[in-house]
């Protein structure tokens, strides 16, 4: 029995050494999101500070684990008053609430390439389920002979479900904000 035990221990032990951590680029990457405005018109933003890693122990990345975070003060739509007024408490409250998280918890292969994700997503103090498109745009090397991995990733959610712009009637600003990132990450 003992055997047995320290066998499922090594069994268990070597195939966690296998997994490998990947860190974003962040030269290399963007997180961004757009928003209909008025019913007219798209307004794109992005966030200037975040993180994100993936620990995977497969090339194609289906058995990975995707986390990031996002600095919600750095918040830019190319408009300081409108940037200010996301950041107060009419919509990120970053004063209360400065991250924006996810950790994923499933990943579905859906192609050759590409993966649904899901996991939860935590803003504004609220967490929530949600599925991310991730589509793979390849593998390579860097000068210094790490590996590197490309990822795009969209997806929709709605503000009002995560209580951002709570009091903003969607004839304003949509509910439907559609995320979007992407970056090489490097293989640590």
């Amino acid at each position: 029995m003992k055997k047995i035990s320290l066998l499922s221990f090594l069994l268990v032990a070597s195939l966690s050494t296998f997994a490998q951590k990947w860190s974003v680029d962040k030269a290399h990457a963007k997180v961004g999101f757009s928003v209909v405005h008025m019913m007219l018109s798209d307004v794109d933003g992005s966030f200037k500070k975040f993180d994100a890693s993936i620990t995977s122990s497969k090339d194609d990345f289906s058995d990975a684990t995707f986390e990031f975070t996002i600095d919600a003060n750095t918040i830019s739509t190319d408009n300081d008053m409108r940037d200010g007024h996301l950041k107060g408490d009419g919509f990120f409250d970053v004063a209360n609430f400065p991250s924006i998280t996810f950790k994923s918890n499933s990943v579905q292969k859906s192609g050759a390439k590409t993966l649904k994700v899901a996991g939860d997503l935590t803003m504004h103090g609220v967490t929530k389920p949600v599925t991310f498109d991730v589509t793979l745009n390849g593998l390579g090397e860097n000068r210094q002979k790490k590996k590197l991995a490309g990822f795009k990733v969209v997806g929709t959610i709605k503000r009002s479900d995560f209580g951002v712009g709570g009091k903003t009637p969607t004839a304003v600003v949509s509910d439907e904000i559609e995320l979007k990132a992407n970056g090489e990450f490097v293989q640590n």
